[in-house]
């Protein structure tokens, strides 16, 4: 089922929540060591107009594309709370939810801490671009492969010519084609990335990592804020599902 249908309705009248709770708490995650970044599952470039008018062929969707749940998920590469998310929490929703088919998750770029920001979202739509049709999951390496490189806020880390040294270590993915990628095209690709924010912060979100659950059978949707544990994710997947 296309997520569609409440797309107007939800943006102009305000999410339908599903009891899921929010807040930000940034406290560290209570998992063991089962959470390893390795954790995947298969990415898959999708179609059409998901929920809040998001042009899905345009974001990395991991899962199942007829998971009963969606997560919308907007992260930040240089926020330390979204690497955070990523290398404690993630895996473990990844393992339980995503490969058992009951979760796709949809990536959303939400550049804000600064101009190397938006040059790290840039450069990963044309990472998604030159893989998403013949190599999809090589989209998942470079992901990670940026949180695990994470420096200091705005310290260069995320320059142009760092993140393009990462990629020549990440298989599947070619430097120089993203590199030219990025000259040919990066006007119009931040002009994409400023309309998936500013319908970002329509749906109330002032920071990353965010998240909203949608039930695309019933068009109900809860909303998560913050490194939140995955115990709360946990409770919020479930509430998702059988709303």
């Amino acid at each position: 089922m296309d997520d569609s249908k409440l797309t107007r309705r939800t943006v102009l009248g305000g999410i339908a929540t599903v009891g899921i709770g929010g807040g930000v708490v940034y406290g560290a995650s209570t998992l063991g060591s089962d959470t390893s970044s390795t954790v995947s599952a298969e990415m898959h470039a999708a179609t059409g107009t998901g929920a809040f008018d998001i042009e899905l062929a345009g974001h990395p969707v991991m899962g199942a594309l007829d998971a009963p749940v969606s997560m919308y998920y907007w992260s930040e590469y240089q926020c330390p709370f979204c690497a955070r998310f990523e290398s404690q929490t993630l895996p473990t929703i990844i393992k339980n939810f995503v490969k058992s088919g009951d979760v796709r998750m949809i990536f959303i770029e939400f550049p804000y801490l600064g101009k190397d920001s938006m040059t790290a979202a840039v450069m990963n739509q044309c990472v998604w671009r030159q893989v998403k049709k013949s190599n999809p999951d090589a989209y998942w390496r470079w992901h990670s492969a940026v949180f695990e490189a994470q420096g200091k806020e705005n310290s260069g880390w995320a320059s142009k010519s760092n993140l393009l040294d990462i990629i020549r270590d990440v298989d599947g993915v070619s430097a120089d084609g993203v590199e030219g990628c990025m000259n040919e095209n990066r006007k119009s690709i931040e002009k994409s990335i400023e309309s998936d924010s500013q319908r970002a912060r329509k749906l109330g979100m002032r920071g990353t990592p965010g998240f909203i659950l949608y039930n695309r059978q019933s068009e109900k949707a809860g909303k998560i804020v913050g490194a939140q544990p995955y115990d709360r994710f946990k409770s919020a997947i479930k509430q998702a599902k059988n709303a």
